[in-house]
């Protein structure tokens, strides 16, 4: 069983989510705008 205070992996993944979120978030307001825009078209 693993610890449950495995505090160095946890850190990593979170900052790996973080990152990740930080790109995806306004690429996806982007391609909704562009969505949007078309749509109103």
């Amino acid at each position: 069983m693993e610890s449950a205070n495995d505090m160095k992996a946890h850190s990593k993944t979170y900052s790996a989510f973080i990152a990740n979120l930080k790109w995806s978030v306004p690429l996806i307001a982007f391609i909704a705008l562009v969505v949007v825009i078309l749509i109103s078209d």
